[in-house]
C-alpha cells in the first residue's frame, strides 16, 4: 500500500471500519462522552429499601412469578442480547420485562431527569461507571446489592460473585464499601503493534513506556507513510488517551478527596510522553483524530503503534475493513515510571432506588449478568466481559472472531484494571477543559503552563458540583 494517509483516507476507512463486528458498544463507551450527565439540585431522595413479597428458606427463581417490571438498556450489542434473549428470563422466572433500548446519549438524559424527579419509569437500569458512578453514587440513586448477595434466598446459587473481575468488583464498589451496580462489561486500554512491521526492524514488542518511545524512534519513517504512533488527539477524546498514560506515574487526576493532582510533576511528564508521542511520532492531523481516525490508521497497515481500548479488535481482524488482518500484536498496557496498570472503562447493571420491585428488579440483574448471557455477549463481539469464566467458556471461544491472543491480553489487563477517568460528577467538562490543553500541546504548548491554565478553569467547576 502505498498512498499517503490523508484525513480522507482516515474518514473513508472509519466508516467500513466502524461497520465491523458489533464494536460499537464498546467504541461507544470509549468515544467521547455525550452531553454531561449534571446533577441538578437537590437530589431526590431514594424510597425505602428492596421490596419481597414473600421470603422462603432457599432459593427460587419462581418467587416473583407474575411481577413485571421494567429495564431501561442502551441500544448497543450488550443491550441487543439481553433484549434477544428476554424470554429466557420470562419463563425461567415468570417474571415480565419491559425493555427500552435508547440509545446512549438520550438514555443518560432520561437518567438524570427521572432520578432527579425521584419517579423512575425503569426498575433496572444500564448504565456506565466511567460516566455516572460518582453522580449516582453522591445521590444513592442506585441500590446497595449487598444484602442481595449475602442472602442466599436471594441470589441464585450458580451465580457466583467471585467469578467476577477485580477490576469489574472495583468499579461496581463505592468508596464506603456499598456495592451500586453488578458490572457487565469492562474496557482495557491496550496497545495494539503492527507485528510486520516490528519484525522488518528487529524491534521487540514494548514492556514499558521507554520502549514505547524508542520503538517509536525506530520505526517512525514518514518517507514510506509509516508512522510510530498515533492516538486521539481531538479535544475531550484525548483526555481519554492522557488518562490511560497518566497512571504509568501511579496517580489519578483526581484522588478519591476530589484533590487535582493535574499540575503535579507526575501530570506534567505524563503530559509530555504524550506530547512527544503524538507531535513527533504519529501522522500529518492527529490533533483532529478521534478513535475512528486513529484507527483507520492502524489498519492501513501504515502505523506501528495504537494505543486504546481492547474493543477494536474485531474491526481489526476483518479483511473488509483492515489491512493488518493476523498482523496485530495485543500489548497489555506497558509499565510506566511508577506504575503499571490498564486503564479502564465500564459499564454495569443497577436496580433504581425508588423502585418499588426490587426484588424481581435484582432478579432481572442477576440474570443479566449470569455466566450464561456475558458469554453470549462476548461471543457476539461485544468485547471485554467483566465475568472471568467467560474467557475459557467452550461455546463462547469457538465462536470468537478476534485471535486467542486478545482474549489473554484481555485477561491479564483485568489483573491490572485502573479506573482511567476521573470519577467526578463533571466528567465531560473534565475531557473538554483538558482535551484543550492537550490539543494545544500536540502543536507545540508548553505542557505545565496548558496544564495549570485547564486546572484553573476546571477547578471552580469540580468545587460547584461537589456542593450541588
Amino acid at each position: 500500500m502505498s498512498d499517503k494517509i490523508t484525513r480522507r483516507d482516515f474518514l473513508k476507512s472509519s466508516v467500513l471500519a466502524g461497520a465491523g463486528l458489533a464494536s460499537a458498544s464498546l467504541l461507544n463507551a470509549c468515544a467521547p462522552t455525550p452531553e454531561p450527565t449534571k446533577a441538578p439540585a437537590p437530589a431526590a431522595q431514594p424510597t425505602a429499601p428492596a421490596v419481597v413479597k414473600t421470603t422462603g428458606d432457599k432459593f427460587d427463581w419462581k418467587r416473583f412469578k407474575g411481577e413485571k417490571i421494567e429495564a431501561l438498556l442502551i441500544k448497543n450489542t450488550q443491550g441487543d442480547i439481553m433484549a434477544q434473549n428476554i424470554k429466557e428470563f420470562e419463563e425461567l422466572t415468570g417474571i415480565t420485562v419491559g425493555v427500552d433500548q435508547p440509545a446512549e446519549q438520550q438514555q443518560r438524559q432520561k437518567l438524570a431527569v427521572e432520578f432527579q424527579s425521584g419517579q423512575t419509569s425503569f426498575d433496572v437500569v444500564y448504565y456506565s461507571f466511567h460516566v455516572q458512578k460518582r453522580l449516582f453514587g453522591k445521590n444513592k440513586w442506585v441500590t446497595d446489592i449487598r444484602d442481595y448477595l449475602k442472602d442466599p434466598t436471594m441470589t441464585a446459587p450458580e451465580f457466583d460473585w467471585d467469578d467476577f473481575s477485580a477490576a469489574g468488583k472495583a468499579w461496581a464498589t463505592e468508596p464506603d464499601g456499598r456495592i451500586d451496580a453488578l458490572p457487565n462489561k469492562i474496557d482495557y486500554g491496550v496497545l495494539y503493534c503492527n507485528k510486520d512491521l516490528f519484525a522488518a526492524k528487529g524491534v521487540a514488542l514494548p514492556k514499558t513506556f521507554d520502549d514505547v518511545v524508542s520503538a517509536a524512534q525506530k520505526l517512525h519513517d514518514p518517507s514510506k507513510n509509516v508512522y510510530g504512533f498515533v492516538g486521539r488527539g481531538l479535544k475531550n477524546a484525548n483526555a481519554y488517551l492522557w488518562c490511560l498514560m497518566v497512571l504509568g506515574w501511579n496517580i489519578d487526576l483526581i484522588d478519591d478527596k476530589l484533590n487535582l493532582n493535574t499540575t503535579t510533576p507526575e501530570a506534567i511528564e505524563s503530559a509530555k510522553f504524550y506530547q512527544n508521542l503524538q507531535k513527533n511520532f504519529a501522522p500529518p492531523g492527529v490533533a483532529g483524530f478521534n478513535w475512528n481516525e486513529s484507527q483507520s490508521a492502524f489498519a492501513l497497515g501504515q502505523v506501528a503503534m495504537w494505543w486504546d481500548g481492547v474493543g477494536f479488535a474485531a474491526p481489526l481482524e476483518d479483511a473488509k475493513s483492515s489491512k493488518v488482518v493476523g498482523k496485530v500484536a495485543y500489548v497489555v498496557a506497558p509499565a510506566g515510571p511508577k506504575g503499571n496498570w490498564a486503564g479502564m472503562t465500564g459499564d454495569g447493571l443497577g436496580i433504581s432506588s425508588f423502585s418499588k420491585k426490587k426484588g424481581p428488579a435484582w432478579y432481572f440483574a442477576m440474570w443479566a449478568a449470569s455466566k450464561s448471557i456475558l458469554a453470549k455477549s462476548f461471543a457476539a463481539g461485544s468485547g471485554a466481559q467483566a465475568r472471568n469464566s467467560v474467557y475459557t467458556n467452550p461455546d463462547a471461544l469457538k465462536n470468537l472472531t478476534v485471535p486467542k491472543e486478545w482474549v489473554d491480553t484481555v485477561v491479564a489487563s483485568g489483573k491490572i484494571g485502573r479506573a482511567a477517568l476521573p470519577i467526578v460528577v463533571p466528567v465531560t467538562e473534565f475531557r473538554d477543559i483538558f482535551g484543550v490543553a492537550l490539543t494545544n500541546m500536540i502543536g507545540g504548548a508548553d505542557p505545565a503552563s496548558e496544564l495549570k491554565k485547564a486546572t484553573d478553569e476546571f477547578k471552580p467547576i469540580l468545587e460547584k458540583s461537589e456542593k450541588a
